[in-house]
């Protein structure tokens, strides 16, 4: 077999393995490792084995991961995050499907303290679902505004998707987390006007509230979650300023957690242990499976496909709108399959070549691979967002009805998409400002 045939068997071997569940970081260092083996022998496979772990992790960039993840972590055990439904409640319930639209919101501002989509739909599932079933929502429309609203995790930083294409892409990490905030705001306001318009042409979906809440309550509830806006908006600025490497204020925003939490007399040492045991198992699968990719990414070069895709990439030089129209259906397929962390990291060292031929912005197209793996959240057969609050809510609604209630959030994501590939600027007005 010549180089390319083993690099070509290996894509399908890969695809094989995944179809069979075996978990993707495992599939691409297996792979990987037997394909560098055939390509070019075992002392070279040792070799490149035993350097890629460290060459991947002792990355000054990627020191941002635990750092966001340990700050999300103690704000949503320190119960910093806990108020942020109430306070949305309170102002949002008199709208058409106002606890829906409070649902969405919420999870907008939970998903900037801890960047995880699936920690958001988990959290929102606990503390929305039960008081919407309470006061008669449907609950079609209860769990999918749950499960949509949490994916937009991903695209509000802090974000750890965007810190790992910007070390694979080799672009600006800061730039890459600020231009997520306008999409992300973007994302949340189609939502709720969605579900104002559904619960508008459909009162039966949400009973209007009667519930008397006066401006003192809405402004008590405000003042409950200032502390929490006031650390998104101290690690945002510090990056936007200049003053900061998305690293720095990764350690900013951890360290003022810290503190933020302390001065609210509600860090405690079950909560500092909790934090640091799940960001250590967080960081440790988001490693594992980067680790991967970038075996993968040498055994695709040492097979030589990347000049194959190179060739293969120029044809959309002369018609950018076609790879445009390509990418998304392959994210929408593998989405289908894949859990978003290994979907990014197998589809960035193929489609990069192609975004870079096309002479796309690298932190436009990031923007745009983000929402598309935010969407593979809520597709079936494998939307996790809604395995997750299927997970919490137990019996009460079956998976059918939650996939069944996404449908009219997919529609959404369409508005979504041709919003921000026919308009770039809304991805790259803010990082564009830091240059000027």
């Amino acid at each position: 077999m010549t180089s390319l045939e083993i690099g070509l068997a290996g894509i399908g071997v890969l695809f094989l393995l995944l179809a069979l569940r075996v978990p993707i970081g495992v599939v691409l260092g297996v792979v990987s490792l037997g394909g560098i083996y055939l390509l070019l022998g075992e002392r070279a496979t040792i070799g490149v084995a035993r350097s890629m772990a460290y060459e991947f992790v002792a990355k000054w960039e990627l020191s941002a991961i635990p750092l966001f993840l340990l700050m999300g972590s103690i704000a949503f055990h320190s119960g910093l995050t806990h108020g942020l439904f109430e306070c949305a409640r309170l102002w949002l319930s008199r709208l058409p499907g106002g606890l829906a639209v409070a649902t969405n919101y919420a999870a907008a501002g939970f998903s900037a303290a801890t960047g995880s989509s699936l920690a958001t739909s988990a959290a929102m599932a606990r503390l929305a679902v039960p008081e919407m079933l309470r006061r008669g929502y449907d609950p079609t429309l209860a769990t999918s505004v749950v499960a949509a609203s949490g994916t937009i995790g991903s695209m509000i930083p802090p974000s750890i998707p965007f810190v790992l294409f910007g070390m694979f892409a080799g672009v600006s990490i800061s730039k890459l987390l600020l231009a997520g905030i306008l999409p992300g705001i973007l994302t949340a306001f189609v939502y709720g006007m969605m579900i104002i318009f559904r619960c508008w042409m459909k009162p039966s979906l949400a009973p209007a509230s009667k519930e008397d809440i006066s401006w003192r309550m809405r402004l008590r509830a405000l003042r409950e979650i200032a502390p929490l806006p006031l650390l998104i908006f101290a690690v945002m600025g510090s990056m936007y300023s200049g003053l900061a490497t998305a690293t720095e204020a990764a350690g900013f925003g951890a360290f003022a957690s810290i503190i933020i939490a302390m001065y609210m007399k509600t860090m405690t040492r079950e909560v500092l242990y909790k934090s640091i045991f799940e960001t250590l198992a967080s960081t440790g699968t988001i490693f594992f499976i980067g680790i991967g990719a970038a075996l993968f990414s040498r055994f695709l070069a040492f097979a030589g496909l990347p000049q194959l895709i190179g060739s293969m990439a120029e044809e959309f030089t002369y018609d950018p709108m076609l790879l445009l129209m390509i990418v998304p259906l392959v994210y929408l397929l593998l989405g289908m399959f894949l859990d978003p962390m290994g979907l990014l990291l197998l589809t960035i060292p193929i489609f990069l070549p192609f975004f870079q031929a096309a002479g796309f912005d690298l932190i436009w197209m990031g923007v745009l691979v983000v929402k598309f793996i935010e969407i593979s959240l809520i597709t079936p057969p494998v939307g996790l967002s809604a395995f997750v609050v299927r997970g919490v809510v137990g019996d009460t609604v079956p998976l059918g009805k939650i996939f069944r209630g996404l449908t009219w959030f997919l529609l959404a994501e369409v508005i979504i998409v041709a919003l921000l590939i026919t308009f770039p600027e809304i991805s790259l007005v803010i990082p564009n400002a830091m240059d000027e």
